[in-house]
């Protein structure tokens, strides 16, 4: 005898595996992921029936290419964009037409193919009076010429030519002659003493001292000096308007010599002679 059954069971029905014994139905298969839609703008362009993309390729470097030759003919095959005239802006001294002589721009030529380097060093190289120039082609027909001269801050007599002056700028350079001089420009006198300093340092350098006191002077002083002379490298003296001098000594301390003589000199107004050559320790002297 069989014993009594016991209740069934939820485990009772389920198989090896956990499977429900006698559902007779397969397990649904997991669903695929939706791939993500190209927006309706952002789709690649369809060929066009029977349009390789290689032959795409091939049709969009030819056209390519056919502008790119357009381009290259109009900016030095055509007769479109050609340097026709010359502008000179910056001109003090200089004429444009001295200019424009001395740059030698190739007029006709292809406006892309001008060399504005080349132009720029003629012109430095074959006027003396430009410090620095600069050659911008102007679309579509034109060169501009922008010039900076030099600005005399002393000349100096030229030797063996009465009446000639050579013009030096801030740098010590001296770079062009004139036959009178300039309004406001003090005279450089060399009146050297003979000191071992003068053979040390050559013409050159005490030049470029000189310079450096002339670029230093108060506005004041600077438009009454008529004469800076050089005895020695630290011995430079200003001869002023009305008799007076100033005793400047070396380049050094430029700044500190040019406030204390500005303050000195409404001090002591009667004054004749003023000694900045050690700013700490300024005198003034006769009246």
């Amino acid at each position: 005898m069989g014993g009594a059954a016991g209740p069934v069971t939820a485990e009772d029905t389920r198989g090896e595996g956990g499977e429900q014994a006698g559902s007779g139905e397969e397990p649904a298969a997991p669903r695929r992921p939706r791939l993500p839609r190209w927006p309706r703008r952002l789709r690649p362009p369809r060929l066009p029936s029977g349009l390789s993309r290689r032959t795409a390729l091939l049709l969009a470097a030819a056209a390519t290419a056919a502008v790119a030759g357009f381009g290259v003919w109009v900016l030095y095959g055509s007769s479109w964009l050609r340097a026709e005239h010359v502008r000179v802006a910056g001109t003090r001294e200089l004429t444009p037409d001295q200019v424009r002589a001395a740059a030698g721009v190739p007029l006709g030529e292809p406006l892309a193919g001008v060399d504005t380097g080349a132009i720029e060093r003629r012109i430095e190289e074959a006027l003396g009076r430009v410090a620095e120039a600069k050659a911008v082609r102007d679309w579509p027909d034109g060169i501009t010429l922008e010039l900076t001269e030099r600005t005399p801050r002393l000349v100096v007599a030229k030797p063996g030519e009465e009446g000639t002056y050579v013009e030096i700028d801030a740098e010590g350079v001296r770079y062009a002659e004139v036959r009178e001089r300039p309004a406001g420009v003090p005279l450089l006198v060399f009146d050297l003493d003979g000191s071992r300093s003068d053979a040390f340092f050559g013409p050159g350098r005490l030049r470029a001292e000189a310079v450096r006191v002339a670029v230093a002077l108060p506005k004041a002083v600077r438009e009454d000096t008529r004469t800076v002379r050089v005895r020695s490298f630290d011995s430079v003296t200003l001869e002023l308007t009305g008799d007076r001098t100033v005793l400047w000594g070396s380049g050094e301390d430029g700044a500190a010599k040019a406030k204390v003589l500005t303050a000195l000199m409404k001090a002591e107004k009667d004054a004749e002679h003023y000694n900045v050559s050690v700013p700490s320790a300024p005198a003034a002297s006769g009246g």
